[in-house]
């Protein structure tokens, strides 16, 4: 272990946070080996839980300045592969909220990142993804307007795109589970 506090490491606050421990990982490469996006990665999954388990704060930091939290797309392939069960989709959600809190985004991730947002706000605001909402406020964040535009005409005839949100019944459930995250100390 460095000279950097258990305590305050990336790593103990992920398993303060999650309760995953990156230590449990013994470096087998099976999540690495599995992942359908770690060519486009600056750190493959095994890479991230090596560099936590070092518990170094230059570590720390180039994890959470990395593009390759915010490539990961949660598809859970490294999680059933891990003999050892470590849920790293759940270490890179982390990683994204920290990345954000702590202001160290990426800048190469700003549209990923806008997009992340436009999704949340989606189901924050109707318990349920919508569409056209996740796609307009996407487009307004990120200020392609006209991107895709010509696609839009088609997938309303299909009936693709609902015009109106699908709101659930207990909107106020999924609004709490927003409030509690905001409130989780990352």
């Amino acid at each position: 272990m460095s000279a950097h506090s258990e305590n305050s490491s990336l790593s103990a606050k992920l398993h303060q946070a999650t309760e995953v421990k990156s230590a449990k990982c013994y470096q087998c490469g099976k999540c690495s080996a599995g992942c359908p996006l770690s060519t486009e990665m600056e750190y493959p999954p095994s890479v991230i839980m090596r560099m936590l388990q070092t518990e170094d704060l230059k570590n720390d930091r180039k994890i959470l300045k990395s593009q390759t939290i915010w490539v990961c797309v949660s598809c859970e392939m490294c999680l059933s592969r891990c003999p050892m069960e470590i849920d790293i989709p759940k270490v890179m959600d982390f990683m994204r909220q920290k990345s954000i809190a702590e202001g160290l985004s990426n800048p190469k991730s700003k549209n990923i990142i806008r997009f992340h947002k436009a999704f949340l706000d989606s189901i924050k605001y109707t318990g349920r993804l919508h569409e056209i909402s996740l796609v307009a406020d996407y487009k307004m964040r990120s200020m392609h307007l006209t991107q895709d535009v010509m696609m839009v005409p088609k997938m309303l005839s299909r009936g693709k795109l609902p015009i109106l949100p699908e709101i659930i019944k207990d909107k106020k459930k999924v609004s709490g589970f927003f409030k509690k995250s905001e409130h989780t100390n990352f």
